[in-house]
């Protein structure tokens, strides 16, 4: 595509520094504001879709209020008038450096080290993108920035797939060609996505960070889309002799076939990937056989914007999870009926005290079913399991319902007007996070270290209570800041 170096009247155009099917990507001056940018310069006919033109600048304006150090910032969008026709353009920041696709080729695998410390970078920004309600769904190591500084930041946000949606056959088969490395099995299968498919992307390019090829190859698109749903990965360590079954089992449980197997956050992931580089065993290697899903509780995704809502439309969303769930869990027990399993009946596990989502994984594994019913609780926290009916140890049919008793927390007396939502501060400093927390309405803090990666260091990892949770203004927060990695041999 030729385009001019003077470009929207605002920037000056200068070399390629990425050419894709659909655009290409130049280093830019704003002559504005006297900076450098990068401006991706999209196919001319694309502009003539309106439907798609009003997609894109949509998707554009969501990402542009993405603000964090790992993703990289969209400054300004729309369109411009070339020798070729009007064409759509974004402008973001440039980054000096490598994108982890260019890595890989001219340097080989990366360390395990350094591999993990990209991969939690990425899921602390897939995490803040997820929380706002934004699923990257093309997450691949050329959309994965290493800055001349060591900085990771992840780029393309939802732009890839607007663009996909919107292109001719050809194109769209390209896109495919692309990104089937790192498909999802849902995505493979033209399924609905969420935040957990963007899990298994990252633990796709993990494995091929430390392997030098993705977990799946093939002689066409349609032949890895098919591994993806039918095959088992292989483990890392196949490759790759240096690596741990610890590493192994974060890779495998980040690509479970099931979404409801692998890790249900990134921010989950992101505290193995923290474990690993600290010497200390991921949650998904000491995970049970039994117990499929991580204990790391679920991270709310409700907007620190309404605080009133924010435990209903989070016990909502849990439930409506948990519907799904438990749909899946009748059609296993049909299954094991229909095959003449479990005709000695199941034990119903203990799962008092333990957080929801982790309950219903549990009876799931058992073949049961589950129903959930609310109750405030003097002592008991909320979203955590009280008790069964039937109560545990109890022996039923395969696919019995089961209900639980869920804890909404204890009845408060009186207006709850001293209730906020904890602010989500992570990357923020100390100082900034508690002047922040002040804002919102908290008077008690206290610091406390926890190890890092290099860049996390002076930095908010998490609070406790964690973000996004309604607690009463007098509660302590406690925040979690990086110290950077942990001493060898400490």
């Amino acid at each position: 595509m030729t385009t001019p170096s003077r470009f929207a009247d605002r920037y000056e155009l200068r070399e390629v520094v990425g050419i894709g099917g659909m655009s290409e990507v130049h280093l830019a001056r704003d002559l504005r504001l006297d900076r450098d940018v990068a401006v991706k310069v999209m196919r001319a006919d694309l502009a003539t879709d309106s439907s798609l033109n009003a997609r894109f600048r949509r998707e554009a304006q969501k990402l542009a209020g993405l603000n964090h150090p790992a993703i990289v910032a969209v400054y300004d969008t729309g369109e411009a008038q070339t020798a070729a026709g009007r064409v759509l353009y974004i402008v973001m920041e440039y980054v000096d450096g490598l994108t982890v696709r260019d890595v890989l080729r001219t340097r080989g695998p990366m360390t395990p080290r350094r591999a993990v410390a990209v991969a939690a970078e990425v899921c602390q920004a897939l995490e803040f993108s997820h929380r706002r309600g934004i699923v990257h769904r093309d997450v691949k190591p050329a959309n994965i920035l290493i800055g001349d500084d060591g900085a990771v930041k992840v780029v393309d946000f939802g732009i890839s797939r607007v663009l996909a949606d919107g292109a001719g056959s050809d194109t769209q088969t390209g896109a495919v060609m692309g990104t089937a490395h790192y498909l999802s099995p849902e995505q493979a299968r033209g399924g609905n996505v969420d935040a957990r498919s963007d899990v298994y992307s990252i633990g796709c390019v993990l494995h091929e960070m430390v392997t030098g090829e993705p977990p799946f190859v093939g002689d066409s698109p349609v032949a890895i889309a098919y591994q993806h749903v039918r095959e088992d990965p292989p483990a890392p360590s196949s490759r790759n002799a240096e690596l741990t079954p610890e590493f192994d089992a974060v890779v495998l449980k980040a690509m479970a076939k099931d979404p409801a197997d692998r890790y249900q956050t990134a921010a989950q992931m992101r505290v193995d990937l923290i474990r690993l580089q600290n010497g200390d065993a991921p949650y998904a290697a000491t995970a049970s056989a039994a117990e499929r899903t991580s204990p790391l509780p679920p991270v709310p995704s409700a907007s620190p914007k309404e605080p009133t809502r924010d435990r209903a439309s989070t016990r909502r969303t849990v439930v409506t999870a948990v519907a799904a769930i438990a749909a899946i869990a009748v059609v296993v027990a049909v299954a094991l009926h229909l095959t003449g399993s479990g005709s000695d009946g199941t034990d119903v596990p203990d799962v008092r005290g333990r957080a929801l989502t982790e309950a219903v994984a549990a009876l799931q594994d058992s073949g049961l079913t589950a129903r959930v019913r609310e109750q405030a609780h003097a002592t008991v926290p909320a979203d955590r399991v009280i008790d069964t009916t039937p109560a545990a140890k109890a022996v039923v049919d395969a696919g019995s319902v089961v209900t639980l008793d869920v804890s909404t927390g204890p009845v408060r007396e009186g207006p709850a007007a001293n209730l906020v939502v904890v602010p989500d501060v992570s990357s923020l400093t100390y100082a900034e996070a508690v002047r922040a927390l002040m804002a919102a309405g908290f008077v008690r803090f206290q610091q406390a270290p926890l190890p890092s990666t290099p860049e996390m260091a002076d930095r908010v990892l998490a609070t406790n209570p964690a973000a996004d949770r309604t607690v009463e203004t007098t509660a302590a927060i406690t925040v979690l800041v990086g110290t950077g990695p942990a001493p060898a041999g400490s």
